[in-house]
């Protein structure tokens, strides 16, 4: 395996050395690439591009910006490709991106710490802003990115400078704002998979004080996934925006800025291939059910209920700047509405184990924030003071219901047709109760969360080389929330302890010759034999709570058994949460070339609920246990142990603890940073040991997903970056990041499971980037060629090590060698063409893992996206 994986790798190296070499040499072949002496002249003296960053809420160049922060200009993204935030991650090695089982659920991750996937109520731990406005969940973030000035990605808390959920890091996005000069473009893309993208945007003065600018884009693309059931194709793209934006400039003092989008996205995703056949694949056959058995990069699927999702986003904004000379008042207001609808095959099989698996969701968010920065160059104190302020409404609803084939199918993995109808017959209910078609759970969810901050900076400039930073922040986050739930789950509502203690009654009577039924029989003998049947009882009762009762077999089965609403007697469904964080910063320039730091910062996230079926009471409130009454003497033989619930009357058959909620992280970090920039040659290196308590976690549990709290998760890492242009027109571009992650201590995982120690799921140790870039003149047509590669070590697949083993049985691995490339020429009348291909090498691997619902053994997964290629056609004007 591990000289595969090397002849793989030496392979990947040789494509893409041939790549950087054909490049260079297309490049040093053009004819007109000489220059006058002048302009060799001033490219000499600096040949690096100046970096500008907003990271410290101030606009400064990369260089003197004392924070481990990642910058991708306008340029950079157009001729990488880069059409979202997903795609961003190959361009930065500390952002992974990861997308769920639909559009909406995907999550982003910096130096391996993020959540939020496949869980609409967990609280992404990496803030998403654009234009300063936040970005509660990723199904606002994800759409085609609009008209770009750069992308910032800030690694590490940030909490004293951005007001809500930037425990882990963040990505701020930041759009071109309208020209006083007309200005524009319009784009067309053609590619495989019947791509069709569209896209254009105009700026220019309406006033001497007023500009606009608006631009709008359509992309579509057919899917890389094939139903063989259905015929129809899956993971393809369609969606379209558009986004108005208007200056108000009445002095070079004022300004405003209004900012209006609207964007959809309708689209028939996500594939969920086969990993691992398990034990229940022989039940799925049996009944004439069909899928691709551990063959993922096949593409190709069988289902019965088509993966759907219609995301709406719109948002309006507010940005005002008034210079008061000692300093610049800032607010942005801004509200923003998500509306996000999904259906998906839960099962991933041709049977109709499930008619419907929907989900509804709605989130209504205003934000206002307000800061005053003092202004000037060379004073003794910069600060900044400002206030932030959230207010959001949700509401969520989910269904899932049964279809045709589940009763079948739990017949087939009991092995025993008869055992339903037996158990029926037993229980004294219908023939064809249990597991019956339409049946299953449907929940609501509401969900009032306002927070509010205050935070301030202030630099000290000691000397003119050497600046102190402090930064306090103080946060108040409060959320009630409300939930209801309908389980007609029959099946899940019998209280299986209470079948088999009467069963194993029974049974112990009748080998006394006593019929149960019977009262004329059973008695007289309990009303002489007080003391023996005591013992009965006992023993009885033993056998129901061993793996000798005889409905045992049908526990694993009980999915959604019936659900505690709240707010209750004892549950009031509110939390209210605050946290003080600090930054601490020296930094301290060598020489004008090159700079250095040390900092410490703390961040924090509130509480998460869990806005779904699975969330259940917590331990406090609730010990768990079933009530078992002798049929006999009607008496109880086994009590439900004390609880605040259980004396409130509110316990329900197979209620059992869990989580409400994910309880509050706390982060720290603390850094180590060098900084360079010379003439030709620039470089950034970070040192630094991150710490999230009580990091936010969700865990599948092969009927839905559950919160968790890892008491800590760490992570020690170094990251660098190098850009270097050792001849004119040729710019070589190398990230990297090496990471230690472990879960210090996460003895709660859940199952009875302590994974302490053990390095967390999805988080490689070694990931980086390298690029090339070469810019060319042949007679009047400038052109470009540029290549990237993104590498990511493998990683666990799961934090469970029982299924960790199981799927490590395979070949399969989250190792990626993605290469990209384009080439592209520019004419004097501004028309631009670029071909481009995305993964050029169709290099396959497994974007994540999951358990595979009421299938216990077998394994589904996302495989990665094929290459994509085509060519893009641009005028400007």
């Amino acid at each position: 395996m591990t000289r595969n994986v090397s002849r793989i790798y030496r392979r990947k190296l040789t494509m893409i050395a041939t790549v950087a070499a054909s490049a260079l040499a297309l490049g040093l072949s053009a004819p007109a690439i000489a220059q006058n002496e002048q302009e060799q002249e001033q490219e000499k003296s600096s040949r690096l591009p100046e970096i500008v960053v907003t990271a410290t809420k101030r606009e400064q160049s990369l260089q003197d910006t004392p924070v481990a922060v990642s910058v991708v200009g306008a340029e950079e993204l157009e001729r990488a490709e880069v059409q979202d935030l997903i795609d961003l991650q190959t361009l930065v090695p500390s952002l992974s991106v990861r997308q769920g089982q639909t559009s909406g659920n995907t999550s982003f991750y910096i130096r391996g710490f993020g959540n939020g996937i496949n869980a609409i109520g967990l609280e992404p731990s990496v803030g998403v802003f654009i234009d300063g406005v936040y970005r509660s969940r990723s199904a606002a973030a994800i759409s085609d990115l609009p008209n770009l000035e750069r992308v910032e990605v800030l690694r590490g808390p940030q909490s004293t400078l951005f007001g809500k959920n930037a425990s882990a890091g963040l990505i701020s996005v930041t759009t071109k704002a309208p020209q006083f000069e007309l200005d524009g473009f319009v784009e067309a893309s053609a590619g495989n998979y019947n791509l069709r993208r569209v896209e254009g945007y105009i700026t220019g003065p309406i006033t001497d004080t007023q500009a606009v600018s608006l631009g709008g884009n359509f992309n579509k693309r057919d899917g890389y996934a094939e139903d063989l059931g259905t015929g129809a194709d899956y993971n393809g793209r369609n969606r379209w925006a558009v986004r108005g934006d208007i200056l108000f400039q009445p002095s070079a003092d004022v300004s405003f800025r209004l900012i209006a989008d609207y964007d959809k996205i309708d689209e028939d995703c996500c594939a969920l291939t086969n990993l691992v056949d398990g034990p229940t694949g022989a039940a799925v056959r049996s009944l004439g059910g069909q899928f691709v058995a551990e063959d993922p990069f096949a593409r190709q699927v069988y289902y019965n209920i088509v993966p759907t999702n219609e995301i709406e986003n719109f948002g309006v904004s507010l940005q005002g700047n008034v210079d008061l000379g000692f300093g610049t008042i800032t607010s942005i207001t801004a509200y923003r509405r998500n509306e996000n609808i999904s259906q998906s095959d839960p099962d991933a099989l041709s049977l109709n184990l499930f008619q419907t698996n929907s989900q509804q969701a709605e989130f209504k968010t205003f934000t206002q924030e307000i800061r005053i920065q003092s202004s000037g160059d060379d004073n003794f104190i910069d600060w900044t003071l400002g206030g932030f302020y959230f207010d959001e409404k949700v509401d969520v609803a989910n269904q899932i219901y049964f279809g045709d084939d589940f009763r079948p199918f739990l017949s087939a993995l009991i092995g025993n047709p008869t055992a339903l109808p037996q158990t029926e017959a037993f229980a004294r209910i219908p023939v064809g109760t249990l597991g019956a078609s339409g049946q299953g759970v449907s929940d609501t969810s509401r969900q009032n969360n306002t927070s509010w901050s205050v935070f301030a900076t202030v630099d000290v400039n000691l000397t003119d080389r050497l600046t102190a930073t402090v930064g306090v922040s103080y946060l108040e986050d409060k959320k009630d929330v409300t939930f209801s739930a309908t389980s007609t789950d029959s099946l899940a509502a019998l209280n299986l302890d209470q079948l088999g203690y009467t069963a194993a009654l029974g049974t112990i009577l009748q080998g006394r010759g006593i019929n149960i039924t019977n009262p004329a029989s059973v008695g007289p003998f309990v009303q002489a034999n007080p003391m023996a049947y005591a013992q009965i009882q006992q023993q009885a009762l033993a056998i129901a709570l061993s793996d000798a009762n005889r409905f045992n077999s049908l526990r694993a089965l009980q999915f959604w058994p019936p659900i505690l609403d709240f707010p209750n007697a004892v549950e009031d469904g509110k939390t209210r949460d605050s946290s003080t964080d600090f930054l601490a910063r020296l930094s301290y320039k060598v020489t004008d070339d090159i700079s250095v730091y040390a900092s410490y910062a703390t961040g924090f996230k509130a509480s998460s609920w869990n806005l779904s079926r699975q969330r259940k009471p917590f331990p406090t409130d609730f010990v768990g246990g079933n009530l078992v009454v002798d049929p006999v003497t009607q008496r109880p033989v086994l009590t439900v142990p004390p609880s605040a619930i259980t004396t409130a009357g509110l316990n329900n058959v197979n209620l059992v603890p869990g989580t409400r909620y994910a309880e509050p992280e706390d982060a720290e970090v603390y850094e180590l940073g060098i900084k360079a920039r010379f003439d030709t040659v620039g470089f950034n290196i970070t040192v630094f040991k991150q710490t999230i308590k009580n990091f936010q976690t969700n865990i599948f549990t092969e009927d839905g997903f559950v919160f968790a709290n890892a008491a800590q998760q760490s992570t020690s890492g170094l990251e660098m970056d190098l850009t270097w242009s050792p001849t004119p027109g040729l710019l070589l571009t190398g990230a990297a990041t090496f990471l230690d992650p472990v879960y210090d201590s996460f003895p709660n995982f859940g199952q009875g499971l302590d994974v302490s120690g053990q390095r967390p799921q999805g988080i490689a140790d070694t990931q980086f980037t390298l690029g090339a870039n070469y810019n060319f003149t042949i007679g009047s047509l400038d052109g470009f060629v540029r290549a990237d590669w993104q590498y990511v070590g493998d990683s666990p697949f799961f934090d469970d090590p029982s299924q960790e083993a199981i799927i490590r049985q395979t070949d399969l691995s989250r190792e990626l060698n993605v290469v990209n490339m384009s080439v592209g020429v520019s004419t004097q009348s501004e028309i631009d063409v670029t071909i481009w291909a995305r993964n050029l090498f169709d290099d396959q691997y497994i974007v994540a893992a999951t358990p595979a619902l009421a299938q216990s053994g077998s394994f589904n997964g996302f495989p990665s996206q094929p290459r994509t290629f085509g060519v893009t056609l641009r005028k400007g004007f």
